[in-house]
């Protein structure tokens, strides 16, 4: 298997530290509103790969965090006059929401970094200890950027010219630095901003020693995997290999994988463009799916075009999968034959070749658009069994192809979601009036919490109990 690292910027062959294991982390969302669809894009990506990974016996331990302190989530905090726990709480619980939509695994940890403070700053210790860091007059811990002689491996930037270009700019706040290229590692508290205790003052941890504490914590000093987005190569990437090499005096990550910008129609997407789309904007009018498949029709380190011509397309390629897994399922249940005659035998060496297409497109850097290629090929094999003359042993060969290709791998669904949903609703809603008449109030919690899950808000009105979508 090829991954092209961006440390040494070429493919190269993919060894885990342990046979059978890998160990993977992905920089994951700040949490102070709905991810955005240029959120959805790493996150859906990482996933396949994994996916992938684990298709190929591998057992992976992914890590990916939610960072739940920062600037915007306080700000949004004071603006609604809550504590700033409320909003990445109610952040978090939407982001999952939507993870499922796009079928996106649970990562096997999902840590927060206001959960990890404790391990922050005993690596900031650390650092200090090793002559890495430094505790300014108020309080302020910085890193030593001159300490670390590997400083700019990942970003291939040269620390000389960058210094000198910035020892002329005067940063308000920042005079007490040795270097006007350090960075922060722990930062006093101000007035309306949480803060915890620590050696050198009250205050909060740095963006960039989350993600390294929470990597060694969950996956060990050196890990095999660590991904994001291209815009998190330098300065964020390039602080968490400092931070932890320099703690732990080994080697934080064997591979380093990026993947490139979503852009809308050709342009960044920002709200100042009015081009900003969250992902239940775009949901909302096409199926999660389609939105899985767009974001895969392209190899994950080129920029992506997203338009509706585009997502039209995707959802025109989703509609031809779905039909062909409707044609076969229905062909099965009344298809007959347990052995595949001689012509059947011919076309699965076909399939077994679109197989082996779909496996090197993967082995290729996690090539998906050439992936999704050989599916379409699969389909259009299937299809031709939907005449009626198949035996019963081609249909499910077919079925159970596609399945592990499709729903296994590339994570698209390709079962058509049930349109009995009302009727689960309401059934579950009995349930839980039931439960509430006969004092089982737990059961009654354990039936709204899942309601919840589901996207579904209970309203109790004169009326009874009413229920709207989330």
């Amino acid at each position: 298997m090829k991954i092209f690292d961006t440390m040494q910027r070429r493919k190269v062959e993919f060894v885990p530290i342990e046979p059978g294991k890998v160990r993977m982390y992905v920089c994951g969302p700040t949490v102070y509103n709905l991810i955005h669809i240029g959120n959805a894009r790493p996150m859906i990506v990482f996933d396949t790969f994994r996916r992938y990974l684990e298709y190929k016996g591998y057992e992976v331990n992914y890590v990916s965090n939610f960072t739940d302190v920062d600037d915007k989530i306080i700000k949004a905090a004071n603006e609604q006059g809550v504590d700033p726990s409320v909003i990445s709480e109610r952040y978090i619980a939407e982001c999952k929401k939507d993870m499922a939509d796009m079928n996106i695994e649970p990562a096997t940890t999902h840590p927060q970094a206001t959960k990890e403070i404790a391990g922050m700053i005993d690596m900031i210790q650390a650092l200090i200890d090793r002559g890495h860091a430094y505790v300014a007059e108020d309080g302020t811990v910085y890193f030593d950027v001159s300490s670390d002689p590997g400083y700019g491996k990942l970003s291939h930037k040269n620390m000389d010219e960058m210094m000198s270009g910035l020892r002329e700019l005067k940063v308000s706040g920042e005079e007490q630095k040795k270097n006007p290229s350090d960075f922060v590692l722990w930062k006093p508290k101000k007035e309306g901003e949480p803060y915890w205790d620590s050696p050198w003052c009250k205050g909060r941890p740095g963006w960039h020693i989350e993600c390294s504490e929470m990597s060694k914590k969950y996956l060990g000093e050196t890990i095999d995997i660590h991904a994001g987005g291209e815009d998190l190569i330098f300065p964020h990437h390039e602080n968490e290999i400092a931070q932890s090499e320099c703690a732990s005096g080994r080697p934080f990550c064997n591979y380093w994988m990026h993947n490139g910008f979503l852009n809308i129609n050709n342009k960044k997407m920002s709200k100042s463009e009015g081009n900003f789309f969250t992902v239940r904007d775009i949901t909302a009018q096409y199926d999660p799916m389609v939105l899985r498949l767009f974001i895969l029709s392209a190899q994950y380190r080129t920029p992506l075009n997203f338009s509706k011509e585009l997502m039209d397309q995707a959802k025109a390629s989703y509609e031809r999968i779905l039909n062909c897994t409707d044609k076969l399922t229905e062909l099965l249940a009344k298809a007959e034959g347990e052995t595949l005659t001689a012509e059947e035998e011919a076309e699965k060496q076909k399939i077994e070749g679109f197989i082996h297409d779909f496996e090197d497109a993967m082995e290729d850097d996690n090539n998906t658009a050439n992936a999704e290629s050989a599916v379409y090929e699969i389909v259009r094999t299937a299809n031709a069994a939907s005449d009626g003359h198949s035996t019963k042993a081609w249909v499910a060969y077919l079925l159970d192809v596609i399945y592990k290709l499709c729903d296994g791998v590339l994570g698209v669904r390709t079962q058509r979601k049930s349109a009995s949903l009302d009727e689960e609703v309401e059934a579950l809603i009995a349930e839980r009036q039931a439960a509430r008449k006969a004092k089982n109030f737990q059961r009654a919690d354990e039936i709204r919490a899942q309601l919840t899950d589901m996207g579904i808000i209970l309203e109790d009105t004169r009326e009874g109990v009413k229920w709207k979508k989330a």
